[in-house]
C-alpha cells in the first residue's frame, strides 16, 4: 500500500492531493486567489492529511509538477517537496506539468494540446494522442495562424490560454475545452504511483524544475 502527496504550483492553481495506491482520496485546491501558493500549499498539505486520517509518516513518497509554467510557483513547490522528502527520508517523483494538464481530458480520437500561459502570445504547449502518450516534445511558441495548421482529425485545447489564442486558431477541427483551465494534484495521483511502481524517482538533493527560459531571440531595433 503505497500513500502519495502530490504537489501542484506550476499556475495559479494551488494544488495537493493524497493518493492510496494511485487513486485520489483527498484533493485540496485553489485557483481564484491569484498566486497563493505560500500562503496555502503547507496549509492544504496539513488539511489533507488531516482529511485522509494520515500523518507524514504514513507518506511512500511525494511526487511535484516538475514545469513548465510560473517560476515562482514551481520554486515554492519544488521546495516543499524536496524539504520534506529530505526529512521524512522518502523519494521524489517529478511529473509533466503539461501531462498532468492534458489528463484532465478524456477523448475517443484526435490530439490534447495542453497550453500554459507565458507572456503576450507565447505559451508552453505539448502534444499527446487520445491516451495521453506524448507525440510532440514541450515547445515553447508564439502562436500564430499558421500554429498547429498540421495537425488533422480534431484538436483539443486545454489551460489558461483560450482567451488569446481562440481568436487566432479557428480552423474548424480547433476546440477550446475552457472547462479545462488549470492542471490539478488530483490527476497526478495516477501518474505518480506508476512512477513510484517503476522506482522512477529524482534525486533530492539535484532536483530542479522545468522552467523552459529565455527561448527568445530578439533583434536590435537599433
Amino acid at each position: 500500500m503505497a500513500y502519495i502527496l502530490n504537489i501542484e504550483t506550476a499556475t495559479k492553481n494551488c494544488s495537493v492531493s493524497i493518493a492510496k495506491d494511485g487513486k485520489t482520496i483527498v484533493c485540496e485546491e485553489v485557483s481564484n486567489l491569484g498566486y497563493s501558493h505560500a500562503e496555502k500549499l503547507h496549509a492544504f498539505i496539513e488539511e489533507a492529511l488531516l482529511k485522509s486520517n494520515l500523518s507524514y509518516k504514513n507518506l511512500s513518497a511525494i511526487a511535484v509538477s516538475q514545469g513548465p509554467g510560473s517560476y515562482t510557483g514551481l520554486r515554492i513547490g519544488v521546495s516543499a517537496a524536496k524539504g520534506l522528502c529530505f526529512a521524512l527520508n522518502i523519494p521524489l517523483i517529478s511529473e509533466d506539468t503539461l501531462e498532468v494538464l492534458a489528463k484532465q481530458l478524456s477523448i475517443n480520437e484526435g490530439v490534447i494540446v495542453p497550453m500554459i500561459d507565458a507572456r503576450r502570445m507565447e505559451v508552453y504547449s505539448a502534444i499527446f494522442d487520445a491516451s495521453h502518450k506524448k507525440t510532440r516534445a514541450i515547445e515553447a511558441e508564439i502562436i500564430t495562424e499558421d500554429s498547429f495548421q498540421d495537425l488533422k482529425g480534431m484538436v483539443y485545447f486545454v489551460g489558461d490560454c483560450a482567451e488569446k489564442c481562440k481568436t487566432v486558431l479557428t480552423k474548424e477541427n480547433f476546440i477550446f475545452r475552457e472547462d479545462i483551465i488549470f492542471p490539478s494534484a488530483n490527476e497526478m495521483s495516477s501518474l505518480s504511483y506508476a512512477k513510484y511502481l517503476d522506482e522512477n524517482f529524482e534525486n533530492v538533493a539535484y532536483f530542479e524544475p522545468f522552467y523552459l527560459k529565455d527561448f527568445l531571440v530578439t533583434t536590435s531595433k537599433k
